[in-house]
């Protein structure tokens, strides 16, 4: 399992990295609850399931949810 810090000049989360017995990658947002995507590669698990932070954080402000205080944005 590895955790990767997203890049400091987009957005302030971190990844967490798991592969999966079968090959699979397994990429999580701890910060976020439940925001996790496989991926048949570390790279392809990092784009879904960055894409899926955004999505959540975005309907989290359509709804006047705040981010949690973990999540910064640059």
């Amino acid at each position: 399992m590895a955790t990767v810090p997203q890049q400091p000049e987009s957005e302030s989360f971190s990844i967490v990295f798991e592969e999966e017995d079968d090959g699979r990658w397994l990429a999580e947002v701890p910060e976020l609850p439940g925001v996790m995507k496989y991926g048949k590669t570390r790279e392809d698990a990092e784009i879904a399931v960055t894409a899926l932070a955004w999505r959540v954080l975005a309907d989290r402000t359509e709804q006047g949810r705040k981010p949690p205080k973990s999540i910064r944005f640059l």
